[in-house]
Parts: structure tokens; C-alpha cells; sequence
């Protein structure tokens, strides 16, 4: 029987063109004049891109001023950028810099006012991730769109081009310029830890439409967008956060499956790419990870894509990238595999002075730097740093959330969700859903409740039960979570006596998962069960016993309320599986195929 990868692997159609170049810059007068007056130091700090604590450039929190001041010896965010001059900030929820949008923007102008004051100052670029989906730093009342796989789900390349628009919109309101996003790889691993939903999907040419789409919305926007990762992390068991992943994909593997993204990334005129910290044998066989490999960053995706925008590293406090070689050493293999930006370094002082110690000492070439350092100007000139790096007045009140972008988000989400499977109750006839509050009135919502993506309401059950009540459902909400105990799944099964039907919410079912034992014994009494998948769409496998499923690939508020309303049938379900669903008890044999997806 063949393998999952040979049978992907045979059927991925042909890509574009080989693309050259990447973006486009129109005038290098003035990046070039800027960098002939920068010092040595400068230059170094320019290729960092660190986090900062506190949600105000001078007077953080006192708990972020003595974060702050254990990571970096200093109190603030001014203070970091005028000892390392940096040329970038990454902002994180958990840094306290995304509390909300007017306050981001506020953080976003004062670390402008305070690199711009020192002596040559030059503008920041703020950067996030905000992939939508399960990875997001801005939330409520920012608008937050389905993640990648639900986008797969849809098929629509103008809907990945609004996505892009209107979340690249709020982000430049908020001073935030460059956006590590869309994620380009393409999940063929069910088991895949650390991308699955937000991939969008095992197709390598669908995947490839869809970031180009993305970033063309983002361009259209004013904001860089970042394909991520390369040379691909969708083959994976391993979390490159915290382990060593090797993928073993031959080169003719690679090409069939990992590459037409990224060519279309760089068709597509995107700004920055980001690397794995993933080892290829087939690409490399040093050992080294991708994010510190000569032929991957510069043979590969240089000089045979063709590709001259930034390359920023994955941030390089995961695992993945220092198995191998000290803090010290990680950023001045990086630059001199050909890397531009150095991505959160777990100890900046460290990283900073190994950087600046291995110019003066001739090991990494000073005309590397250059190289480096002219690419990150450029792509500040391109989106207009130089000639106006602060926040609109009354940008963030005009934009962010606008009711226009919230609507449009509950649209794009109708068109993603995914019925899987609708049978009829015994004796009847036509599928179980949709469900109507004359013959079904009252309903259980009973199941797993992840931890919310940044700024959704959550929890899932909850969002869920209050969608159907809209919709004229009466709703009885028992949380169960992820792993439920005999007790816990004793009650649900009480519960559900009394009520037309159960709904439940599923994360990453396995097969011996006490969520498919609680599914299982909601099918015994009798009841029809409607399984909502809110991660991986796998789920479906095994769950042979409900009467429907249907696949959101995300629990953002935004999918579960398309949920609730494909399942009262105010709309009809229109996504099709991005990604095959192999049956659980033979992976090598898919039990619903990309493609596949009911509707009435």
C-alpha cells in the first residue's frame, strides 16, 4: 500500500514559473545613503528583532520594568532600543504589550519617538504574529479571522485576500508594520504538532493560491506580510519549540510538496520569509538546521528561488535551533547562512556582542552585514518608516474592529465550515441536520474547552451554547474538557436525558481518548450527536458513533458562531476538507478525501 507521503507526493500538480526576485524596490538612493553613515554597532542592531516587556515604551508595569530589567538590564522598551539600537520589536500578549488597540498603538508610537531620537536614529519595524486562528497576539475588539485550514476550507483566494486586507488595515493602525503570516507549509502530517490547522491544507497548489492571495491583501494594506517556514514544516512530528525535528523528504519530495508556497510567496512579491528550525538531510546533510544553513538560505532559496527580500529567523530562543551550538554562536551562523533579521534571541547581550565580536574579527564579513542591513532598509523605505513611521490620529477608533470588518469576518467564516457527516436518525429520513427548534428545542452542549485563542470571549462551549440560543435553541452548557473523567462523562450522559439532541465540541481525538469515550456513551442513550471538531478536522475518524460532525478548525468565536448557524441551517455548509482524513484503523487508506464536504 502506498505511503501517505508517495500518494501526496503523485498527485501535486504542477506549480508557476520559477519565481526571481521577490519584492520590488523602486529606489535604493536613501537605504544606501543611511547605511553608509551607520557604525559598526548600528549595523549589528539593526538585524535584531527582540521583545520588550510593558505595554507603554517608557513607564511599563513595575513587573514588566524588572522583567525588563532581568532580560536586558534595562527598566523599558526606550531604553533597550537606545542601548542595542535595534532595527525591530516583536509584540507579544504575554509581554503585556497587546492589552488594546489604542494602548498598541500608543506603545508602537512611543518606541518610534524613542529610536528616532537617538543620534542617526532610524525607525523601528514592528512585527506580531497574527496568523488568525489559534495564533493570534491582537485580540477583541481587533477582528480575528478564521486560521489558515479554515481559509483552505473555503478555496477562496479573494476571501485569503480579504483576510490579509483587512487584518494588515488593523495592524498598520495600530503601528504594527510587518506580520509573521501567512504560514506557507503545507500539513501532509496528520501528527504534525506544531502547524496542522494553521496550514491551509495538504494541497500543494491550493496552499500556494491561498498565501499569494494573502499577501497581496497585506501588500494592499501597507503591511509586510511573512511566508513561514522554510524550506517547510508541514512534514513533522516534532515541535521545533521544543525539540529537533528532521523532516526526510528527498529533494524530489521537497519539490512535489514543500516548495510551490514559497514559489508563489516569491511570485507574489512577499517582503520577508521566515526559516524552520528544521533539519532536510536531502538539502543539507551538515545536521545543521535550516535556519542556520549556507545551502538551504542561500543556495536554495537565494540563488536557486531567486529570492532577494528579508529572511528573518523563527525565534531563535526555541529549541530547535540551539540543540546543536551555545547563544553565542546561533546568530552568527544565521547571518552567515545568509539570514537577515535575528528573531527574539533568548539573551540579546549575548547574541548582540557575538555578532559584533565576529565582524571585528573577520569571521562574519562586514559586507555580509551590509548585505543584511540594506534589505531591512529597503523594506523600511518600502513601507514608508522613514517618511512617516507613527500611528494616524483616530486610526485606531476608524479601524480596528469596524463593523464592516466584523461582518465580513462572520461571512468568510459561513463559507469555511465543514459538514463531514450528516446521517438520518433511525427510521428517518434526510440527514440529521439542519436542526430546527420546533423538532429539536432543546439542546446539551457538552465537550471540550481549549484555552482561547488572545481576545475571543471563550470559553468554546459557552460561545457555542449562546450562537444556538440565538438561533431559538434552548441550551444546557456542561463543560467536559479535554480529558474528561468517569465522573465527568457520567454527568453529561444525565444531562443529556431530557434534550432533543447533544452537540460536542472535540480537540485532537485519539484512540484511546477519554473525549471518544464521552461521544461514545452520549451516542448510547439514544440521542443524536453532533460532533463540532475545533482543531484538527482528524477528529472524524474516531468518532464512527455521532449521527453529524462538522470540522471549524479553529474555536475563535467567529467559527463557532458559523457553526451554530450551519447547524440551524440559517446558512448551508460549504467548505470541503483541505486536507485527506485517513481512517483510524488503516492510515494508509483515507476515509474522507480533500474535497470532501456535505451541504443542503
Amino acid at each position: 500500500m502506498p505511503s501517505r507521503r508517495t500518494v501526496l507526493t503523485a498527485t501535486a500538480g504542477v506549480t508557476a514559473a520559477l519565481a526571481v526576485g521577490g519584492p520590488a524596490y523602486a529606489d535604493d538612493r536613501r537605504p544606501r545613503e543611511l547605511l553608509s553613515r551607520m557604525t559598526v554597532e548600528e549595523k549589528v542592531g539593526q538585524v535584531f528583532v527582540s521583545r520588550v516587556h510593558g505595554h507603554s515604551a517608557t513607564a511599563p508595569d513595575p513587573a514588566d520594568a524588572d522583567a525588563n530589567l532581568a532580560d536586558f538590564g534595562v527598566r523599558t522598551g526606550a531604553e533597550l532600543l537606545a542601548r542595542y539600537r535595534l532595527g525591530g520589536v516583536i509584540y507579544f500578549a504575554w509581554a503585556h504589550n497587546t492589552r488594546a488597540p489604542q494602548q498598541i498603538a500608543d506603545l508602537s508610537d512611543g518606541l518610534q519617538r524613542a529610536s528616532l531620537g537617538q543620534p542617526r536614529g532610524l525607525p523601528v519595524l514592528i512585527s506580531t504574529d497574527q496568523e488568525h486562528g489559534a495564533v493570534c497576539r491582537v485580540g477583541r475588539p481587533a477582528t480575528l479571522f478564521p486560521g489558515a485550514m479554515a481559509i483552505g476550507a473555503g478555496g477562496s483566494r479573494d476571501d485569503a485576500r480579504t483576510l490579509g486586507r483587512i487584518a494588515g488595515t488593523e495592524l498598520r493602525a495600530m503601528g504594527i508594520r510587518q506580520n509573521y503570516s501567512p504560514v506557507a507549509d503545507v500539513n501532509v502530517n496528520p501528527a504534525n504538532p506544531v502547524i496542522g490547522v494553521r496550514s491551509f491544507g495538504a494541497g500543494p497548489d491550493a496552499a500556494a493560491a491561498l498565501v499569494a492571495a494573502e499577501i497581496e491583501g497585506y501588500r494592499a494594506a501597507g503591511v509586510a506580510a511573512t511566508a513561514k517556514h522554510f524550506p517547510g514544516h508541514g512534514d513533522t512530528s516534532v515541535d521545533s519549540h521544543t525539540g529537533f525535528p528532521v523532516i526526510t523528504h528527498t529533494r524530489q519530495e521537497w519539490e512535489a510538496l514543500d516548495a510551490a508556497p514559497f514559489r508563489a510567496a516569491i511570485a507574489a512579491g512577499v517582503d520577508s520569509l521566515m526559516t524552520a528550525h528544521i533539519v532536510v538531510p536531502s538539502l543539507d546533510a551538515s545536521g545543521d538546521p535550516a535556519t542556520l544553513s549556507r545551502p538551504v538560505v542561500t543556495g536554495l532559496l537565494r540563488e536557486e528561488l531567486g529570492y532577494d527580500g528579508v529572511v528573518v529567523t523563527d525565534a531563535l530562543d526555541m529549541a530547535g535551533v540551539h540543540t546543536k551550538y551555545g547563544d553565542d554562536r546561533v546568530p552568527v551562523l544565521a547571518l552567515k547562512a545568509g539570514v537577515d533579521q535575528l528573531l527574539n534571541p533568548p539573551r540579546l547581550d549575548v547574541a548582540w556582542n557575538a555578532v559584533l565580536k565576529a565582524v571585528r574579527g573577520g569571521e562574519l564579513a562586514e559586507g555580509r552585514l551590509d548585505e543584511a542591513v540594506l534589505r531591512i532598509l529597503r523594506l523600511k523605505e518600502r513601507l514608508g518608516l522613514f517618511d512617516d513611521p507613527y500611528t494616524a490620529p483616530d486610526a485606531v477608533a476608524r479601524t480596528v474592529g469596524a463593523p464592516e470588518h466584523l461582518a465580513a469576518a462572520d461571512l468568510l467564516a459561513e463559507r469555511t465550515t465543514t459538514l463531514l457527516v450528516n446521517e438520518s436518525r433511525e427510521g428517518g429520513t434526510g440527514g440529521l441536520l439542519p436542526l430546527s427548534p420546533r423538532t429539536h428545542p432543546a439542546l446539551l452542549v457538552v465537550g471540550a474547552d481549549p484555552a482561547s485563542p488572545t481576545g475571543t470571549t471563550g470559553p468554546p462551549t459557552g460561545v457555542l451554547a449562546a450562537a444556538l440560543a440565538a438561533q431559538g435553541f434552548r441550551t444546557t452548557t456542561l463543560p467536559t474538557g479535554t480529558d474528561p473523567s468517569a465522573e465527568t462523562i457520567a454527568q453529561a450522559v444525565a444531562a443529556a436525558d431530557g434534550v432533543a439532541a447533544v452537540v460536542v465540541t472535540t480537540y485532537n481525538v485519539t484512540a484511546g481518548s477519554a473525549q471518544k469515550t464521552l461521544v461514545e456513551r452520549l451516542s448510547a442513550t439514544g440521542r443524536p450527536v453532533i460532533a463540532v471538531a475545533v482543531r484538527n478536522p482528524y477528529d472524524v475518524a474516531q468518532l464512527p458513533s455521532v449521527t453529524a460532525c462538522l470540522a471549524t478548525y479553529c474555536w475563535t468565536d467567529v467559527e463557532l458562531r458559523a457553526a451554530a448557524r450551519v447547524i440551524a441551517g440559517a446558512v448551508s455548509p460549504q467548505g470541503k476538507l483541505p486536507a485527506p482524513v485517513q481512517r483510524a484503523d488503516d492510515p494508509t487508506r483515507v476515509l474522507y478525501p480533500i474535497g470532501h464536504g456535505l451541504t443542503y
